[in-house]
């Protein structure tokens, strides 16, 4: 792998007081990696750096981290600080002057998109670009990819993700705001491109490995583009189970969706919905499912699953692991998403099985 010298070997988080941010943390701990958690305000940072006796840099705002990275050259940044589509390319482009690597939990399709467009300028720059490094395009495009290997490019393919996540209280954030008012528009990959498409259609009721039942719906999500550029097939759709059941909030979608298109309306949208506070709650099952379904031109049709305990641990894991993987010299330069770079063994490092069934014919 060619790169940028480096001035020191140190991961940052930004956004390190978030539940991300912590878990994230926690987790380069447990690799026995040196974390720096970065955030506004300090007295919070020292709070969440003390479980994992991270070291803490206080930034005032986005454009102040942005500066540290120029000066203090990182040699990875993971960036949990939303909406991405609008933190991303700034972070990015620090790093491209620093020669560090990066990360980031994007998962909707402008902020995957951006920064699939700077593959080029990344691998000119021999830096590193992971983007959707948390739970949802892991877990579907990992499967994809173990069930593509060895085979040409297939004709069909249907991703779902199937998170079951322990809420803590809080607000929503930023991050999550963002990437779910950026997945209102509804797309598909249809003769290999992005088209329109109706959101929460396509429903389907599976059957998990468990034997419990979830019913998925259409949602132009990450994996959508992640499982495109991992399989290569002409069509692909991505659904989750987390659509909304209710007909009357379905119905409301296309609107929605419409208004959403404007962009001070949507950030405007995404700052308040952020402070919006949860409740604390349980996850709703045992395990979190990534769930693919792979269909190609002579009918043969391959099934399989991705099984890990909370999407959100997951979500600190695989960063966490894409770190350590790079600052062993294992990356190389470009933009990526985390399967498409390292193949399906990333997924099994940080905790999960693939259940793969018996293939058969249409």
């Amino acid at each position: 792998m060619t790169g940028t010298l480096r001035m020191n070997a140190q991961v940052w988080v930004l956004g390190g007081t978030g539940r991300s941010g912590r878990s994230i943390a926690a987790q380069l701990a447990r690799l026995g990696l040196s974390a720096v958690l970065v955030g506004r305000d300090a007295n919070r940072l020292h709070a969440a750096a003390q479980p994992t006796g991270s070291e803490t840099l206080p930034a005032p705002s986005l454009a102040a981290a942005v500066a540290e990275i120029r000066q203090r050259r990182p040699a990875v940044v993971i960036n949990t600080v939303g909406p991405f589509t609008t933190t991303a390319p700034e972070v990015i482009y620090a790093c491209r002057a620093a020669g560090s690597h990066y990360i980031d939990l994007a998962n909707d399709v402008a902020a995957v998109s951006a920064t699939y467009e700077m593959h080029d300028a990344a691998v000119q720059a021999g830096h590193t670009l992971v983007t959707g490094a948390g739970f949802g395009v892991t877990a579907t495009e990992s499967v994809v990819v173990k069930l593509c290997e060895g085979r040409p490019a297939p004709l069909r393919v249907r991703v779902d993700m199937v998170p079951s996540i322990a809420m803590e209280e809080g607000t929503a954030g930023e991050a999550l705001i963002g990437t779910l008012l950026g997945s209102l528009h509804g797309r598909r990959i249809t003769d290999g491109r992005l088209v329109p498409a109706r959101i929460f259609g396509d429903t389907v009721r599976l059957t998990l490995p468990d034997g419990s039942q979830v019913t998925t719906a259409s949602m132009p999500s990450g994996e959508l583009l992640a499982a495109h550029r991992a399989s290569g097939a002409r069509h692909v759709l991505s659904a989750t189970s987390e659509a909304p059941s209710s007909p009357l909030i379905r119905a409301m979608m296309p609107a929605l969706s419409t208004l959403m298109r404007w962009e001070r309306l949507r950030s405007f949208t995404t700052r308040h919905l952020a402070r919006v506070r949860v409740e604390a709650k349980e996850r709703p099952r045992e395990h979190s499912w990534g769930h693919a379904v792979v269909t190609w031109t002579d009918g043969e049709t391959r099934e399989g699953w991705l099984r890990l305990g909370d999407a959100q641990e997951y979500t600190g894991a695989v960063p966490a692991e894409i770190a350590r993987r790079l600052l062993a010299g294992e990356g190389r330069p470009g933009a990526y998403t985390p399967a498409a770079h390292f193949g399906p063994t990333l997924a099994e490092s940080c905790g999960a099985t693939y259940l793969l069934p018996q293939s058969g014919r249409q």
